[in-house]
């Protein structure tokens, strides 16, 4: 049966990668969630998508140039006038923490191409760890030399490549970094390679689908899981197949 994970939770209603985001998503009946992580200058693992705050916050600057308590100052919800109150930028132990109450998965995507973050696998992996989370837990990044750290480092725990592009056979791809499946940007007619990938025995999980006809095909195909902005949507389109 297909999962359903949410791309930096409710996104399509809700601010992007916030607590709210997140608990509507598990309200919204999402199996997992989508979250991205960047790490601040006094080595907190924050979760955010950009490298700097100007997008997603009222605030600017880079997240590895600021604090936790400066990024704390900033309203993530800024953009959305129907909130009564701030929302702050989470912390990976704040989800982590939530996470306790439930049996949502979550995907982390580690957000170290543009700047290298040192450490940062070994701190994500040390929070993995702390809260018992290892089963519930995918890493995805489109750092590889990142995932394959990762995976030395906890080969217990899943990894997957992000791939912005086709690569031929990325079942062997994904085997030779000691990934369990691929995270692919959804094309349409790339389900032949997802049915094979699958058929080797690899997670397939694609990004960013919100089209109904394309959610029908990869539900059609038990694709492992798909990566949605409108968690919602889909789980209605995946009740009604059923």
């Amino acid at each position: 049966m297909t999962q359903i994970f949410a791309h930096r939770g409710y996104s399509a209603l809700y601010p992007e990668n916030t607590m709210l985001a997140f608990k509507e998503a598990e309200k919204a009946g999402a199996d997992g969630l989508e979250l991205d992580v960047q790490m601040t200058i006094d080595g907190e693992i924050v979760v955010i998508h950009d490298e700097k705050i100007d997008r997603t916050t009222n605030g600017t600057g880079l997240i590895k140039n600021l604090s936790l308590k400066e990024l704390r100052q900033y309203n993530a919800g800024y953009k959305f006038k129907n909130l009564p109150e701030k929302t702050p930028i989470p912390t990976l132990e704040e989800v982590f923490k939530w996470m306790q109450t439930n049996q949502i998965v979550c995907n982390i995507e580690l957000k170290n191409g543009v700047y290298r973050y040192e450490g940062m696998e070994e701190k994500v992996i040390a929070l993995i760890e702390k809260y018992q989370l290892a089963k519930r837990i995918i890493v995805s990044s489109f750092n590889h030399y990142s995932l394959v750290h990762f995976y030395r480092l906890a080969p217990h725990i899943e990894t997957a490549p992000l791939l912005s592009e086709s690569i031929y056979m990325p079942w062997i791809y994904a085997k030779a970094i000691g990934a369990k499946g691929i995270h692919p940007k959804y094309y349409r007619g790339m389900e032949d390679i997802y049915a094979q990938s699958l058929a080797n025995g690899f997670a397939v999980r694609p990004y960013t689908v919100n089209k109904e006809a394309a959610i029908k095909r990869l539900f059609a195909m038990n694709c492992t899981a798909i990566i949605t902005d409108d968690p919602k949507a889909a789980v209605k389109i995946k009740q009604m197949a059923q």
